[in-house]
């Protein structure tokens, strides 16, 4: 009798704590639904001003995306750590306060509002990383790169359906390059910790021979910027010759082993320089975030060459001519596709040149420019000396010019074809002096070539048998030939004043248009700073 009452009251005790349960269930109940409606109200009021966040949130009935995941908070707090690694201003993706009001805010609306800054605090950083902070043309006009932006709604719609961690590594540019440069911004922070490369080197030229002190602090500047084994010789040796040469070569200068007053400019350049320098190539690199070809032919201006890639490694290489330093022949700067190459071409004067350097020559001495034949709107031939030139300005000048093909044409024997807007393209020339110099900045815009034969059999290599034997035999015709290429080859002129080898010295080259200031003036108001790290 007394255990059956025991067991009684025990199973009444046990109702007692789940009826208690189920009142404290649906009491709280509708309390809970409220917050939650006000919550979703507060976050589509918060969505409302930007269109992308708006439509990500109604789809998925203005749910959160961060309150409830610590992964995900995790890992985008993790990324925004490492944002400075990559370049970027650390303080633009501030968080910390916006998880803290997300987890205990006072009242729905602020925890809605978190909620939604975080998102788009995350689309900010997704396209900083991924595509740049910057837009190119407004740097400077002649930057003419389309950036490969992708879609803010596609870019939170595949991260929530993606490990977060996974998703936030991907966003950086993949390319071999981007990697070695960050890998350079990172040592370069090490080393400006530990004190850069020492004192800079006095004195306009130093020679093989010399010694004294001069010497030792060129000797000491190459050690620390890793061209010369450590030694305690104090004269310029061969040794200290070859480092120079190393240098140079490293550096885009004349190879002649003597420190010269450009040479000496160039190693007196302060690492933090250097690191800007390397943080504008991030920041390059992130706009043509995008397939470059397995096959591409690839022209740095300020290194005045052009290679063939194949498979990101270089087949081909040869030295360029860019345009001059002047605001009308300055050499842009996009990306096209390779579709063809005209050999023996005729030369259609751009009308700018007509105008601006012709027409003056012509109101001189109408037999001026004589290699040149005067064309009217029909492209017939018309006697330049039945042409009062007096009468006309650059802007009512009714006729064109033309260069037909040959030995001394503009363009040389061959020209190689990416239609653009901006009339730019890669040709021969007769001016083979200019490719012995060290910057060679002299053309209107376009790029000359030095071994334009030899480029040309690269490209026809896999489309016929004997491209050197077929060149030559369209080349011995005299006419003007247009050659498609079966497989057309994407372009690239790009402007990257640092640069990485595979197996070689970081690479740096002279801002020659001055772009590569601008860019990090620009980077400087958005917030992007030189460091040192420890490490």
């Amino acid at each position: 009798m007394g255990f059956r009452c025991w067991r009684e009251r025990a199973l009444i005790g046990r109702l007692a704590v789940v009826l208690a349960a189920i009142f404290v269930f649906f009491a709280s109940a509708p309390q809970t639904q409220a917050q939650s409606t006000e919550f979703r109200q507060a976050v589509a009021q918060a969505a409302a001003r930007d269109a992308d966040l708006a439509t990500f949130y109604r789809a998925r009935n203005f749910e959160g995306i961060w309150g409830d995941d610590r992964r995900r908070r995790n890992a985008l707090l993790t990324a925004f750590a490492s944002a400075a690694d990559h370049g970027l201003p650390a303080a633009r993706y501030e968080a910390d306060a916006l998880v803290a009001q997300l987890q205990s805010g006072s009242t729905a609306a602020a925890q809605a509002q978190a909620e939604v800054e975080l998102s788009r605090l995350f689309l900010q950083y997704a396209r900083d990383i991924q595509t740049g902070m910057l837009t190119p043309s407004r740097i400077d006009s002649n930057i003419k790169r389309q950036v490969p932006l992708r879609s803010r709604l596609g870019t939170i719609q595949a991260f929530v359906q993606s490990s977060p961690s996974g998703f936030l590594r991907s966003l950086p540019p993949g390319s071999p390059e981007y990697a070695r440069l960050l890998r350079q911004k990172l040592e370069m922070e090490r080393l400006l910790a530990r004190g850069g490369w020492g004192p800079t080197v006095p004195g306009r030229k130093i020679e093989p021979g010399q010694s004294g002190p001069q010497v030792v602090a060129l000797r000491d500047r190459l050690i620390a910027m890793g061209f010369l084994a450590r030694t305690n010789s104090q004269s310029f040796d061969a040794a200290m010759v070859n480092a120079v040469q190393r240098f140079q070569q490293a550096h885009g200068l004349a190879i002649d082993g003597v420190a010269g007053a450009g040479t000496l400019r160039e190693i007196n350049i302060a690492p933090e320089a250097r690191l800007q320098s390397v943080i504008v190539a991030m920041e390059r690199e992130r706009w043509i975030n995008r397939p470059r070809g397995q096959r591409h032919v690839w022209v740095n201006l300020t290194d005045f060459t052009a290679k063939i890639i194949d498979n990101d490694s270089v087949t081909f290489e040869t030295r360029t001519v860019v345009g001059a330093v002047h605001e009308d022949r300055y050499s842009p700067e996009f990306s096209d596709v390779m579709e063809f190459m005209v050999i023996n071409p005729s030369w259609y004067v751009p009308r700018s040149i007509i105008t601006k350097e012709y027409l003056p020559q012509l109101q001189e001495d109408s037999n001026a420019a004589n290699n040149l034949l005067i064309t009217d709107a029909s492209g017939r031939v018309v006697d330049r000396n039945a042409i009062d030139f007096s009468e006309y300005t650059e802007t009512n000048f009714p006729f064109s010019m033309r260069e037909p093909p040959s030995q001394g044409n503009a363009l040389g024997l061959v020209k190689f074809m990416f239609p653009n807007r901006y009339n730019i393209y890669l040709h021969d020339t007769p001016s083979k002096s200019l490719f012995g110099r060290e910057v060679r900045a002299f053309s209107h815009g376009c790029i000359r070539l030095a071994d334009p034969f030899d480029f040309a059999y690269a490209l026809l290599a896999r489309q016929v048998g004997n491209p050197q034997a077929f060149f030559q035999s369209e080349l011995r015709a005299g006419r003007e030939r247009r050659v498609n290429l079966n497989d057309p080859v994407p372009v690239h002129l790009v402007y990257r004043t640092a640069f990485t080898k595979e197996d070689g010295p970081m690479q740096y080259r002279r801002d020659i248009y001055g772009r590569d200031a601008r860019i990090w003036r620009a980077l400087g108001r958005e917030g992007v700073a030189v460091r040192a790290v420890q490490g």
